[in-house]
């Protein structure tokens, strides 16, 4: 199967930064994320490490606007990972809480953006 374009809107992860570089650092702790080569003067691609299934994205300054991030990240357990944002200097917006099939939760990153975390229940 060909690697996604992390460029095609319809299915990819964008969050603009009033400092992406402290982004960057943020979810490179949290989650192990990379950043290849490429991309423009600012604004780098995400590689989460995941292998296949994982939506593309990247981090940018914002664009004439305000900061904005829209992503659900799957990890392996919301609270641990909820806990792990609050200890990258985070908060919790919302606390881990669980619906048919899925658990979820959101935090606020150090900047102010809104990411959820969220895995399936089995």
């Amino acid at each position: 199967m060909a690697a996604r374009d992390p460029r095609q809107p319809d299915r990819a992860v964008r969050i603009r930064s009033e400092d992406p570089n402290a982004s960057r650092a943020f979810y490179t702790e949290l989650f192990g994320w990379t950043y290849p080569a490429g991309g423009f003067p600012g604004y780098t691609y995400v590689e989460s490490g995941v292998p296949a299934g994982t939506i593309p994205g990247g981090i940018s300054p914002l664009q004439g606007g305000s900061p904005l991030v829209t992503v659900f990240a799957g990890v392996p357990n919301v609270q641990e990972a909820l806990d792990r944002a609050v200890a990258l200097g985070g908060r919790i917006v919302q606390p881990a809480q669980s619906v048919p099939g899925v658990t979820f939760g959101l935090f606020a990153d150090p900047q102010g953006h809104v990411v959820g975390v969220a895995s399936n229940d089995e």
